[in-house]
């Protein structure tokens, strides 16, 4: 995984709590979901990536 995609991937993590707290104090559920989402969609990037390289160490 290069180092871009990881930290792409955790930015956008990161980017989903803070849009999901944001959410949660305003009663914003569409914002709440949209953060839970961006987190979602992060880890599996990231789940991805730590496979291919699995996969390119074998």
């Amino acid at each position: 995984m290069s180092i871009a995609d990881k930290a792409k991937n955790v930015v956008q993590q990161t980017v989903g709590k803070a849009e999901e707290a944001v959410g949660k104090k305003t009663d914003d559920t569409e914002l709440t979901a949209q953060g839970e989402k961006d987190q979602t969609m992060g880890s599996a990037r990231q789940s991805v990536e730590k496979t291919k390289d699995a996969l390119d160490e074998k």
